[in-house]
């Protein structure tokens, strides 16, 4: 994956402005708000939106927003503020505040995909994942598929989070070494298939299906029978 930086680089050099990026709401639930400049208004799906338009989504809201030309979707979900597009060359979305899910189709070219938050921008090609920030501008994320390349004031080269792997940084604390995604936030997978009525939870061992039934007073599959008793000596 190549760096965003040197389409960053190549964007200043040229003077030229990014490409205008449209949206679509594909899902609309409960209060969704989009701001244009000063007009604020309600919005259902089927409504679109354009760069610089910010989405704000109530409590126990959601927004599913497309970018066709970047091939990307975003979940927006409850209490979540987000800029589309920004000022930075080759970001599409910016997350201030909440939570969203990012999910990229894989596409060819060098041209960068990128989503903003508080402490970093996250570059992508083909991959989905979950980015979460607080009101102090903390920021988690978990990268279920794919590679996230993340670019951060604090570090000096750009640091790769593969799948299964989670960050965590903020405003001015750079982000460490990244580590496995706890088993706390596994549940939140969106790769994994639906579980079937009667089937444990992710993550959970299961057991092997035993062979026959057991009736009563019989020992568990497993169990070392006890030996008899011994017969009395005869005389």
């Amino acid at each position: 994956m190549k760096t965003f930086v040197a389409c960053f680089l190549a964007f200043a050099a040229t003077g030229v402005a990014p490409v205008t990026v449209d949206y679509r709401f594909d899902d609309v639930r409960r209060r969704v708000t989009l701001t244009s400049g000063a007009q604020e208004r309600k919005v259902d799906k089927g409504a679109t939106a354009h760069g610089g338009d910010k989405v704000n989504t109530g409590y126990f809201s959601y927004a599913l927003i497309s970018s066709e030309n970047y091939h990307a979707k975003f979940e927006i979900f409850s209490s979540t503020k987000v800029q589309l597009a920004s000022e930075t060359p080759g970001v599409i979305l910016s997350l201030e505040r909440g939570k969203l899910r990012a999910v990229f189709d894989k596409i060819t070219g060098s041209e960068p995909r990128i989503v903003q938050t508080p402490g970093a921008l996250l570059a992508v090609r083909g991959t989905q994942y979950d980015v979460e920030v607080d009101n102090s501008g903390n920021t988690t994320l978990d990268v279920w598929e794919g590679t996230v390349e993340l670019t951060s004031p604090q570090l000096r080269e750009p640091r790769f989070i593969h799948a299964g792997e989670e960050s965590q940084f903020g405003r001015n604390a750079p982000p460490p070494p990244p580590h496995p995604i706890p088993d706390a936030r596994r549940g939140n997978d969106p790769t994994q298939k639906p579980r079937g009525e009667g089937q444990p939870p992710n993550n959970v061992p299961r057991t092997p299906p035993q062979q026959g039934g057991r009736g009563p007073g019989q020992p568990p599959p497993g169990a070392v029978p006890s030996s008899p008793p011994p017969h009395p000596p005869h005389h």
